[in-house]
C-alpha cells in the first residue's frame, strides 16, 4: 500500500518560508505594516474557512446559525461566526466517539495523525489531533519564540512539562529538537522524574535553561538548595507560564536567571510570548488571530479592557481546524508602541479564567490573582490554594486562602493585603512550607490546583 509518510504530507521548505524563524522572523515582521499583516491574515483565514466547511462539526455549528459558505468573504466577517469552547468539543466526542467529528480525520487515504490529550485541568481530558503541517507549525512557533527570547545552540534545556498522553511535554520536546540546536532533557513532572533527581540532572548535564510551569520550577530551586546542589547549577533562562505568578521570586530563587512568559492552549499551540525586552506578550499574528470578547455579552472589548481570549488558528487547515475557539482565559491588549519594532500586537498575559471566576459577595474574584498579591514576600513560599465554603445556616459563601509560610507571617496584615487587592474580604490560613502540596498536587499535575469548591448545592 502506498501512502504519504509524515514528512511527505507537507512541504517543510514552504512552511519555513511562510513562518520564518531566527533572523528571518525578526526581519520580516519588523518591516511589515499592519495593513500588510492584515492582508496576510485574511488570505490564510479564507483558506482555513474552506477547510472548515469540510468538517462536520463546523457545518453543524454554522448552519445552525443560518450561515452559508458565501456569507464569510473576509476576515471582517469572522464576527458572524459563533464561538465554541471545550464543552462543545466534549459533546462532539460524546456523540461521535472516540475522537469527535471536529478533526476531519479521513479513512485509509488520510495523512498521518498525531494524537494527544489535554491535561484535564478543567475536567475530563480532551482529544487533541494534529496533521503534520499543523503539528510542525505548532512546534515552530515555540522554537521561534525561544530563539527570539535568547535560546542559543550551546544551551542545555530541561523541560518539566508532563508527558504520557498529555500534549505539552511532547510538543515542547519537538519544538526544541526540530527548531533549535540546543540539547534537550525531557525530565517531565515530579512524578515522572523525582524532584531530587531533577536537580541532579541539572547539575550533572550543565542545564542552562528551564522550561515548564513556574510553580514547579520555583519549587525545584528549594529542592536544589535542600540537596546542596543549587550552587552547582547555572540556570540563565527560564521560559514558563508566569501569569500572575512572581517573576522576580523565581528569578531570585535561581540566582538571577531571566524569566520569560508565554501563553498557549492545547488546541492552538503557542498564541503569544514575550520578546527579548519582556514588555508584554506578542501575539503571533501571522499564525493566530486573537479576539478579546466581553465575558458576558460576547462583543469585542476596547483596547485595554479585559476579555475572553477567542482564538482562530490560521495555519491548522489540515486536521482539527480551530476557528473562534473560546479559551475562557482572560487578558487585555497593551497600548502604546513596543521597543522591538515588531508589527504584532501585545497582550498582558494570562489573568485568570472566566469560567473559574468566583462571585464572592458581589465581587468577581480570580484565584490566580493571588499569586501577584503575595509576590516578593520572603515570609511566604508563593504556594497557595483557595477553598470555597458555604455556611449551611446563613448560605454565606467564604473563601479560605491557604498559604505556605516560612514563619513570622502577620496573618492580619496579609488578610488586609488580599482584601485590598481582591476587593473583598477572604479568610487566611497559614501552613508550613510544602503543606499545600497535597491539595494543589503540584508534584503530579502540569498545572497545580488553585481553587477547591467545597460548597454543597
Amino acid at each position: 500500500m502506498t501512502f504519504p509518510s509524515y514528512f511527505e504530507a507537507f512541504d517543510a521548505r514552504q512552511m519555513l518560508e511562510d513562518y520564518p524563524i531566527g533572523d528571518a522572523f525578526v526581519a520580516r515582521y519588523t518591516a511589515m505594516s499592519r495593513d500588510e499583516l492584515r492582508s496576510l491574515q485574511n488570505q490564510r483565514f479564507l483558506r482555513l474557512m474552506k477547510r472548515g466547511w469540510q468538517i462536520p462539526f463546523y457545518r453543524r455549528l454554522w448552519s445552525a446559525k443560518g450561515i452559508e459558505p458565501g456569507d464569510i468573504r473576509s476576515l471582517e466577517d469572522i464576527v458572524k461566526l459563533p464561538v465554541y469552547d471545550k464543552s462543545d468539543l466534549m459533546k462532539s466526542i460524546a456523540e461521535h466517539p472516540p475522537y469527535g467529528d471536529f478533526a476531519g480525520v479521513g479513512g485509509a487515504e488520510r495523512s498521518p495523525v498525531i494524537f494527544h490529550t489535554t491535561s484535564g485541568t478543567t475536567g475530563r481530558p480532551q482529544a487533541l489531533l494534529f496533521g503534520p503541517k499543523g503539528r510542525e507549525v505548532t512546534n515552530l512557533l515555540v522554537g521561534r519564540m525561544y530563539r527570539w527570547q535568547g535560546l542559543k545552540p550551546e544551551d542545555v534545556v530541561q523541560s518539566v512539562y508532563g508527558h504520557g498522553m498529555i500534549n505539552g511535554g511532547h510538543y515542547i520536546r519537538e519544538a526544541v529538537t526540530h527548531f533549535t540546536n540546543s540539547i534537550f532533557l525531557s525530565a517531565g513532572t515530579g512524578i515522572e522524574t523525582r524532584s531530587a533527581n531533577q536537580v541532579a540532572l541539572m547539575a550533572d548535564f550543565n542545564v542552562s535553561v528551564l522550561v515548564g510551569f513556574i510553580d514547579y520550577i520555583r519549587k525545584l530551586a528549594e529542592v536544589a538548595r535542600a540537596e546542596g546542589v543549587l550552587d552547582k547549577i547555572n540556570i540563565r533562562m527560564i521560559c514558563g507560564h508566569l501569569g500572575t505568578e512572581d517573576r522576580s521570586g523565581v528569578e531570585q530563587a535561581w540566582n538571577g536567571a531571566k524569566a520569560f512568559d508565554w501563553y498557549g492552549v492545547g488546541d492552538t499551540g503557542s498564541i503569544a510570548g514575550e520578546g527579548p525586552e519582556r514588555d508584554g506578550l506578542y501575539v503571533w499574528e501571522d499564525a493566530q488571530y486573537l479576539e478579546l470578547l466581553d465575558v458576558d455579552t460576547g462583543v469585542p472589548v476596547g483596547r485595554g479592557e479585559v476579555g475572553d481570549m477567542v482564538v482562530t488558528t490560521l495555519f491548522k487547515d489540515d486536521i482539527a481546524p480551530c476557528i473562534r475557539f473560546n479559551t475562557h482565559d482572560i487578558t487585555h491588549e497593551l497600548t502604546g508602541t513596543n521597543q522591538t519594532g515588531m508589527v504584532f500586537s501585545r497582550i498582558a498575559g494570562f489573568k485568570g479564567r472566566s469560567d473559574n471566576m468566583v462571585k464572592l459577595r458581589g465581587i468577581n474574584v480570580f484565584p490566580h490573582a493571588i499569586g501577584a498579591l503575595i509576590e516578593n514576600r520572603s515570609d511566604l513560599t508563593g504556594e497557595y490554594v483557595c477553598r470555597l465554603t458555604r455556611d449551611p445556616g446563613t448560605m454565606r459563601d467564604d473563601m479560605v486562602v491557604v498559604l505556605e509560610s516560612r514563619g513570622n507571617t502577620d496573618a492580619e496584615q496579609l488578610a488586609g493585603v488580599l482584601r485590598q487587592g481582591l476587593g473583598v474580604e477572604v479568610l487566611i490560613k497559614l501552613v508550613g512550607a510544602g503543606e499545600t502540596a497535597s491539595l494543589t498536587q503540584i508534584d503530579v499535575r502540569q498545572k497545580p490546583i488553585r481553587l477547591i469548591d467545597e460548597r454543597k448545592s
